[in-house]
C-alpha cells in the first residue's frame, strides 16, 4: 500500500455485548412488553441491531405506576447528599463504559465515533455531575425554602442525540427529587437501554428510572397519562404544539425545546479562518441534524466571495463515510425517512432558484447518506431558508449593515440559537442583544456546558435545560 493511500481506523463493535431482544425496564427490572415489537437498524449499513419492544398504553401504565410508588416510599424520603451520590456513581459508570457506549451511540444513530467519543458522551457524563452537585442544594435554586419536587416526571427525547438528551431530561429530574418514566426515540433505543444497565449497576432503587420504547403512540400515552405531573419534549414543533394543546388545563408542567434554524453572522472584520470552521462546525456536525444547527449562513456582502470559496475548499476536506472510522467527518442520516426530508427540501430549494453546490463525496452503496451542501443565491422567502431541513444543508444569504443582518436573523418563526463572528465585541454585543435567539455564540458554534441554560423563543420552545434553570423546571415553583 503506497502512504498516500488512506488507512481507515475503525472502531471495533466487539465490545458491545448487545441483546437480541430489549423489553421496556421498569421497576428497576428488564421486562416484556404486552404488544408487538420492532427493529432498530443501523443508518450507515441498514444491518439489524437489535428488536425492542413498542410499548402499550398498559405499559406506560406499569412505569407511572412503578415511578409513583418509587417517589412515595423511596425516592421523596431520601436526602438531597443521598440522592447526589445515586447521581455522581451513574456519572462516573457513564464515563467507565464511555467507549462501549460512543460505539454503540454511533452504530444505532449513525454519528461520527470522534463526535460520540469526544462530545456526547463526555457531555453526558458531565450533565451528571453537574446535577449530583445541585442535589444537595435546592434551597439555594431560588424556589424558597424547603423546595418540593413535582413527583412523577414523564420525558420524551429525539434520536439526535440519544444519550445526551436523556442526560439533559433525568439528571436534574432525579437531582430535584423527581422520579422518571422516559421514551427515547423509536429510532436509536439502544443506549437508553444500556443506561438501564447502568441504573442497574449503581443501585438506583427500583422505578426511579423507567424506560418505555415505542414510537408516537407510546409517547402520547405518557402526555395523557393522569398521574404524571410534567412532561419535558425535545422533538418538532409540530408535534410540540400538539401536546402543549393536549396538556393546556391540566395543570400538568411543560417544556419544550423545538426547532430551529438558527442564523450564523459574519461580519467583515471576523477572523475568516476561525469563522469557517465555526461554520462547518455549525451546520455539519452530526450532519445538521442538531435543532440549534446554523443552517442559515449570513455573510456581510463586500466578503461573501471570499468566505463561500474558503468553504468550498474546506467542504472538499471532509471525509464522509463509516461512522464507526475515527477519521470520519460526515455520517450517515438518521432514517430513510429523514434522508427523504432532506432529499424532497434541497429539490425544492433549487426549483426555487437557489444555486445549488455540494462537495465530492463518495456515497456508501447501503445506508442513507446526504453529501454537505450548499445553497447561494438565496432569499430570505425560499424554503430553504425557512424550514428546518435538520440536514447537512446551509443556505447562504448576504447583508449590508448590522441592521440588515440582525433583521434577517430575526425573520424566522423560530428562534433557539445563532452565532456572531467580529473582532468587535461592542458589536457583538450590541447585535446580540437584538436577537431573539436563546442561545448566542460569540466567535465560536456549538459550545454546551450542563451550567449554562439552553432553550429558545417562539416556535422553538420554552423553558430551559442546564443550568440552575434547568433544575428550577422540576421543582414547585419553577419555570413552568
Amino acid at each position: 500500500m503506497s502512504f498516500l493511500e488512506y488507512a481507515p481506523a475503525p472502531e471495533s463493535t466487539g465490545l458491545l455485548n448487545l441483546r437480541e431482544n430489549y423489553g421496556h425496564f421498569i421497576g428497576g427490572e428488564f421486562v416484556d412488553g404486552s404488544g408487538e415489537s420492532f427493529a432498530s437498524i443501523s443508518p450507515s449499513t441498514e444491518k439489524h441491531i437489535a428488536t425492542f419492544a413498542a410499548g402499550t398504553d398498559e405499559d406506560v401504565n406499569r412505569a407511572v405506576v412503578a415511578a409513583r410508588k418509587a417517589y412515595d416510599s423511596v425516592w421523596s424520603k431520601l436526602s438531597g447528599a443521598d440522592r447526589g451520590k445515586y447521581l455522581f456513581r451513574i456519572a462516573r459508570l457513564i464515563q467507565e463504559r464511555a467507549r462501549e457506549l460512543a460505539v454503540a451511540e454511533t452504530l444505532d444513530n449513525g454519528k461520527p465515533i470522534k463526535e460520540t467519543r469526544d462530545a456526547d458522551i463526555p457531555l453526558a457524563a458531565a450533565w451528571f455531575f453537574y446535577y449530583a452537585g445541585w442535589a444537595d442544594k435546592l434551597d439555594y435554586a431560588g424556589m424558597g425554602a424547603n423546595p418540593r419536587a413535582l413527583g412523577v416526571a414523564g420525558q420524551i427525547i429525539p434520536w439526535n442525540f440519544p444519550l445526551l438528551m436523556l442526560a439533559w431530561k433525568i439528571a436534574p429530574a432525579l437531582a430535584a427529587g423527581n422520579t422518571v418514566v422516559l421514551k427515547p426515540a423509536e429510532t436509536t433505543p439502544l443506549t437508553a437501554m444500556l443506561f438501564a444497565e447502568i441504573c442497574q449497576q449503581a443501585d438506583l432503587p427500583a422505578g426511579v428510572v423507567n424506560i418505555v420504547t415505542g414510537a408516537g403512540a407510546t409517547g402520547r400515552a405518557i402526555v395523557e397519562h393522569p398521574d404524571i405531573n410534567k412532561i419535558a419534549f425535545t422533538g418538532s414543533t409540530a408535534v410540540g404544539r400538539g401536546i402543549a394543546r393536549t396538556l393546556a388545563g391540566t395543570g400538568k408542567k411543560l417544556t419544550l425545546e423545538l426547532g430551529g434554524k438558527g442564523a450564523n453572522i459574519v461580519f467583515d472584520d471576523a477572523p475568516i479562518d476561525q469563522a469557517v470552521e465555526g461554520i462547518i462546525s455549525g451546520i455539519f456536525f452530526n450532519q445538521g441534524q442538531v435543532c440549534c444547527a446554523g443552517s442559515r449562513l449570513l455573510v456581510q456582502e463586500n466578503v461573501h466571495d471570499e468566505v463561500v470559496d474558503r468553504l468550498k475548499t474546506r467542504l472538499g476536506t471532509l471525509r464522509l463515510g463509516d461512522p464507526l472510522d475515527k477519521n470520519t467527518d460526515i455520517g450517515a442520516i438518521n432514517s430513510k425517512v429523514q434522508l427523504e426530508r432532506i432529499t424532497a427540501l434541497v429539490a425544492k430549494g433549487e426549483a426555487e432558484g437557489g444555486e445549488r453546490w455540494s462537495a465530492a463525496c463518495e456515497i456508501p452503496e447501503k445506508g442513507f447518506w446526504f453529501a454537505p451542501t450548499l445553497f447561494t443565491g438565496v432569499q430570505t422567502s425560499n424554503t430553504v431558508a425557512r424550514d428546518e431541513i435538520f440536514g447537512p444543508v446551509l443556505s447562504i444569504l448576504t447583508f449590508r449593515t448590522p441592521a440588515e443582518a440582525i433583521a434577517k436573523a430575526n425573520n424566522t418563526p423560530y428562534g433557539l440559537s445563532a452565532g456572531i463572528w467580529s473582532d468587535k465585541g461592542s458589536r457583538i454585543l450590541a447585535v446580540a442583544d437584538k436577537l431573539r435567539a436563546g442561545v448566542i455564540w460569540a466567535n465560536t458554534f456549538n459550545k454546551f456546558d450542563p451550567a449554562s441554560p439552553f432553550g429558545g423563543y417562539k416556535e422553538s420552545g420554552y423553558g430551559r435545560e442546564g443550568g440552575i434553570q434547568g433544575l428550577s423546571a422540576y421543582l414547585e415553583g419553577g419555570v413552568r
